[in-house]
Order: C-alpha cells, then sequence, then structure tokens
C-alpha cells in the first residue's frame, strides 16, 4: 500500500543565509538543470503516467527561478562535487523540493489547488508521448520500491543517493522544503527500508532528460476529425484488422493490435520463417559478422515465443519497456529476421534477433509476460573484431554475454589495474558466466571491469556502456590503431578506464586511446603524459574526443580538453592540441600545452602571451589565466585547441 503523502507546511527561506539574487539562481538552474529535473522526477507522484511526471519534473525546476532577491537556506548544496557551497544551486534545489512535495498532496474542498497540483503549462508536447529510457530489472524493482513510500520518503532517497547529503543535510533540506518534524523522522525511517542502492538513480530510468519518443492514439485523433459516417467506417476496418490471420497464429502476448496485414509483414512476423543460420556457416563464409551467426539457446523451437517477440518487435504495447541507442530505426523487421538466441537467462526468456541493420532483444519473465522490454541497437557495417559479443542481460550488477561462434575463451579483467590478470569466464553454448560489469556505485571510480575475448586472430577487449553490444577497446595512432591487448595497451588504458562513463549510451561503436605526447614538468615535476580517447560510434556522428593530462603519481588523468562531432583525434584528422594549468609541488602555476608528433609549434594568446618550437610548451602563468592556443603543423597547417 502506498503511504499517504504528508502535506508540507509553508516556511520562509532560511534567514541568515546568503541573498541570491535571479541571475545567479538562473546559472545554477542551467548548469544543474538535468541533476534538478531528475530529482523532482523521482519526488513527484508515482500514480501519475510516466510522461506526465516528465512533463512535471521540467515544470517544477523551470518555474523554480525566484521573482527577485531571496535569502539561500543554510543548507549546503552537496556535500561533495561542484555544486558545494553554491547558494544559488542550494536555493532551487529547495524550490524544487517544495514544489514537487506539494504535487502529490490530495485536492481539497473549498481550497484553491496549488499550482503543482495542477497540470503543468508548461512545457507541452502535442501529438507524441514521452518517457525516459527503460533500465534493466534492477532500475525497475527499485522504482517499484520508492512507488510504495511515501513523498518525504522518495525525497530523503533521492537527496541521499543523487546529492550525497548526510540524514542531518536531509533533515534540514526537508525542514526548509515545509515538512513537519514528526514526518522527517517517519521518512527518514521509511526510506531506510529500500537497499542504498544509489548508483541506480543515475541509470537512463529515472533520467527525464534522456527520453524516448512514441506516438499517441493515431486512430483516435484521426477519428475525432472525421464525421460520424467515416468514422464509423473506420471502426469497422479497424474491427476487420483485428481478426487473427487464416493461418491460425497464436496470441501475440504483449504487442499492441495489430493495424496492417500484408505479405511482407505477415512473413516478417511469421516465427516459422525466422533465419536460423548453420553451426558452422562462419568456417566457410567470406563474411564474419552477425549474419554467419548460428541460432543458440534452448528454446529457438519455441514458436510461441518466438511469435510474441517478433509482434511485439513490430508494435509494441504501452507496458512495453522500448530502449533504442541514437539515430536507431525502431519500426518492425522488413523482412523475416535472422534468430541469434532464444534461451531462459537468470529469470528471464530472452529472444536475440539481426535484421542486417539492428539488433532487437526481447524479454519478459521466466514465469509471464507482464513487464516484458524491447531493446534495439544500430550495428550496420559491424566487423570481425566489433561483432564479437552481445549482452544477454544485467542483473545484480552483473552482465551476461552471448559471444560469437569463433570465439575460443572469454575472461574479465578490471581495465584500471592492468597487472591484475583475467579471470577465466566458463563458456556455455556461447553464453559466459556472469561477470562484474564497469563500476556505477556512487563516489570515485577505483575499477572497470571489461571482457577480453580470445580468437584465432588475437586477444581483444570489450567494454559494456550500457547498451546491446559491448565497444572494442583499441590503442595507437589514429588510422594505425590495434587492439588493446599487449601490456603496454593495458598500461596505456588504466589511467583512464574511468572515462568511458563518459560515453555510456551514446552507441558507441569504439573507443581509442592515443597517448600522443610525454612532458617533462617543471620544477622537477617528473614526466607526463598526454592521451586522446576518441569515441566513434556506430550512426557515424557523435564522436567524444577527450584530450586528458596524467601526472606521475596520479591514479587517474584529468580532461584537459573535450569536444563532440569534431574530427581530431581520428583518422581523418590525426591532429589534437590541449592545454592545462598545473600547479607544481613548488607552489608555482604553469600552462602546459601538448600537440602530436606533427606539430612543429605552439603559441598562446589571451592571459599569456609564448610560444615555443615543437610540440610541447610549458609557461609560468597565475592560477586562474585564461589562454588561447594555436598550433602549427609541420606542413604549415594550423591547428586550434580541441573544444
Amino acid at each position: 500500500m502506498q503511504s499517504q503523502d504528508v502535506a508540507p507546511r509553508p516556511t520562509p527561506a532560511a534567514s541568515g543565509g546568503p541573498v541570491v539574487d535571479v541571475e545567479q539562481a538562473e546559472a545554477a538552474l542551467v548548469e544543474h538543470y538535468p541533476r534538478l529535473v531528475r530529482l523532482a522526477y523521482l519526488v513527484l507522484p508515482p500514480d501519475l503516467s510516466r510522461g506526465r511526471r516528465v512533463l512535471g519534473a521540467h515544470a517544477l525546476v523551470q518555474r523554480a527561478l525566484p521573482r527577485g532577491r531571496a535569502a539561500a537556506p543554510v543548507i549546503p548544496a552537496q556535500s561533495t562535487g561542484g555544486r558545494d557551497g553554491d547558494p544559488g544551486y542550494a536555493y532551487v534545489r529547495l524550490r524544487v523540493l517544495r514544489t514537487a512535495l506539494e504535487a502529490g498532496l490530495p485536492l481539497r474542498r473549498r481550497a484553491w489547488p496549488k499550482r503543482a497540483q495542477l497540470p503543468p503549462v508548461l512545457p507541452q508536447v502535442w501529438g507524441l508521448r514521452l518517457f525516459p529510457r527503460s533500465g534493466g530489472a534492477d532500475e525497475l524493482a527499485l522504482d517499484q520500491q520508492l512507488s510504495a513510500l511515501s513523498a518525504p520518503a522518495r525525497a530523503v532517497y533521492a537527496l541521499r543517493g543523487l546529492e550525497r547529503l548526510t540524514d542531518a543535510e536531509v533533515r534540514k533540506a526537508l525542514t526548509g522544503a515545509g515538512v513537519e518534524e514528526a514526518d522527517v523522522d517517519a521518512a527518514l525511517a521509511a526510506a531506510d527500508t529500500v537497499p542504498a542502492r544509489y548508483a541506480l538513480l543515475e541509470s537512463p530510468e529515472f533520467d527525464p532528460c534522456s527520453l524516448q519518443a512514441r506516438p499517441t492514439d493515431l486512430m483516435r485523433r484521426r477519428q475525432h476529425l472525421r464525421a460520424a459516417l467515416a468514422a464509423t467506417a473506420a471502426v469497422a476496418v479497424c474491427g476487420a484488422l483485428l481478426g487473427l490471420p487464416g493461418d491460425g497464429w497464436g496470441p501475440d502476448g504483449a504487442a499492441a493490435p495489430s493495424y496492417a496485414q500484408n505479405p511482407s509483414a505477415q512473413a516478417a512476423l511469421d516465427p516459422s520463417r525466422v533465419v536460423k543460420v548453420s553451426p558452422a556457416a562462419w568456417k566457410t563464409s567470406a563474411r564474419t559478422d552477425f549474419t554467419v551467426w548460428p541460432a543458440r539457446g534452448e528454446l529457438t523451437g519455441d514458436a510461441d515465443l518466438l511469435r510474441r517477440a517478433l509482434a511485439v518487435w513490430a508494435r509494441p504495447g504501452a507496458a512495453v519497456r522500448v530502449s533504442a541507442t541514437p539515430d536507431t530505426p525502431t519500426g518492425g523487421p522488413a523482412g523475416p529476421p535472422q534468430l541469434l538466441f532464444a534461451g531462459v537467462v537468470d529469470n528471464a526468456r530472452l529472444v536475440v534477433f539481426h535484421d542486417g541493420l539492428r539488433l532487437a532483444r526481447y524479454a519478459e519473465p521466466k514465469d509471464g509476460q507482464a513487464g516484458a522490454a524491447l531493446d534495439l541497437a544500430r550495428l550496420d557495417g559491424a566487423t570481425a573484431a566489433e561483432a564479437t559479443a552481445v549482452v544477454l542481460n544485467r542483473a545484480d550488477g552483473n552482465v551476461r554475454y552471448l559471444t560469437a561462434p569463433w570465439v575460443t575463451g572469454a575472461a574479465e579483467r578490471d581495465l584500471v589495474k592492468p597487472g591484475s590478470g583475467a579471470m577465466e569466464l566458463t563458456v556455455t553454448d556461447g553464453v559466459t558466466s556472469p561477470m562484474a560489469g564497469p563500476a556505477t556505485r556512487p563516489g570515485a571510480c577505483t575499477s572497470w571491469n571489461v571482457l577480453q575475448l580470445t580468437t584465432d586472430d588475437g586477444t581483444r577487449l570489450a567494454s559494456d556502456l550500457g547498451e546491446l553490444v559491448p565497444a572494442r577497446l583499441t590503442t595507437g595512432r589514429p588510422g594505425a590503431v590495434h587492439d588493446a591487448s599487449g601490456a603496454e595497451a593495458l598500461h596505456t588504458w588504466s589511467s583512464y578506464a574511468c572515462s568511458l562513463a563518459a560515453v555510456q549510451g551514446q552507441g558507441v561503436r569504439t573507443v581509442n586511446a592515443w597517448s600522443y605526447a610525454e612532458q617533462e614538468l617543471p620544477d622537477g615535476g617528473g614526466t607526463a603524459s598526454w592521451v586522446c580517447t576518441r569515441a566513434e560510434t556506430w550512426r557515424g556522428g557523435g564522436e567524444r574526443v577527450l584530450a586528458q593530462f596524467h601526472t606521475p603519481g596520479g591514479t587517474y588523468g584529468a580532461v584537459a580538453a573535450k569536444g563532440e562531432s569534431v574530427p581530431g583525434c581520428g583518422a581523418r584528422e590525426p591532429q589534437v592540441l590541449a592545454g592545462v594549468l598545473w600547479k607544481s609541488e613548488a607552489g608555482a602555476w604553469y600552462l602546459l600545452a601538448a600537440g602530436g608528433r606533427d606539430t612543429a609549434s605552439i603559441e598562446t594568446s589571451g592571459g599569456v602571451k609564448a610560444s615555443a618550437e615543437g610540440n610541447l610548451l610549458a609557461v609560468r602563468t597565475e592560477e586562474g589565466t585564461q589562454a588561447a592556443l594555436k598550433g602549427t603543423l609541420a606542413d604549415g597547417r594550423t591547428i586550434e585547441a580541441l573544444r
């Protein structure tokens, strides 16, 4: 039974706090907008539809600006991190928290409803249903547990998990938002009944800024524009279409009612026409990609399961959780797809199809069909090095893979600890035993587990980035990259493994780490390394590039510059230039910059004016100095700093 939400009492802003003006609050709101919307989404009543919660969360945050100058509450913006001590963020967060709590209050007779209790006026979306991307079984279980809590208890869990606040700080925040002391005690106690799996709050399941779009009821919208006679005819046609096909197909499970029947569509959804490749086809085929994978799993002959999976792929019902990587078409297959797997993994029945362009994974509970999920990923043009594994299931922080038929061994390796060795995984009919997924818990990243695969061509690494196909990891100069398998490659990746978290869920195909320069630090600081990581995508756009700087003795590299959809650090433009302000142990500040080996000179402008021959620059400066970088290549061309 859902707990009764508690009415927040109106309280003035905490006295004695710093004064916040509109500009300061707006800057904090814009900078931390995704975090604030996620907080509002978690606190809003769970009985609202997911689409209503998404729009409501955005509306609450956008209305959080003060009308003038206001006193910020004496509550830390965050225990640790970039928001620490920001009174603008603390004020906006308190406003969001208060209105989200008010939204869950019941409407009362003879009393005007509060604005948060009404449907949002803005933003509005017409003709589409928006909802967050689907997570896994862990996220679904957490969502159900949070739904059973009161609004203050959900706020406690969100503040602990998202904002890293202590219980004392949470108490101050709820009190400032108008919750009675006794109700705060009850909320803290209720939140303790939910396991502290705070890392799951960062998943796409609870992200109202990363959304899926689906049309509303198209037939109903069309019928509203027709006359009564035309509407009656449309209903008759729909009734005919809802009839069973003549060949006696069974029920389609969680699929929506069919809206079209033609020979091509029926062939694509006929389980008897699903393509099943011979187990030995890959040995003689000129191709070594997903098209030569055999069908594996103990349920490849279950026609009812395959029928449901195909029907849901073509017509996912409203209750089906659908996710797709960026720019992946979500429609059904154009013809009979290829079956890669059908079987039981952990507590779910899984079916994996390939239609030449995409992978489609259908999942349903082992003991029923409620809670079905459909995941789609684009992977056209996959090579033998990239078509090595597919994520079958994620559960309890572990991942199971289906490996390519040419894979002869699989192991788990911690990319952060190159000397720790690899732990062998058991592979049964292509399915690996569970391995720990990449670290997603809050706090510092201390490990990043990747899949190590062995084939006749050698060893390669792949990292789970939250999608159906793990990303291939490589090292080397752009245009001459190779798999990250040797000791030198593992050492290169060890300091930058945790930066892979920045490209999760982006449809990443490969990630390359290029150690493009080493630099002797001033004042005897030792030798620093410069590494450029570039994440290529399956869609051919949205590439993410990070230039990172690693000092001697440091555990991780620091991001010096980043860019998106830029050619730098790639095969088309194997050049990069980046700079960073660095403080020596002697207390002196320096501007350091480095380019690739083809960089003939570097010069700076702005707060620092200096130049240096070669691909390295180090010049004495002051803390906080801002400067622009420009490099000249050996062929006379100029390059700007990565951004």
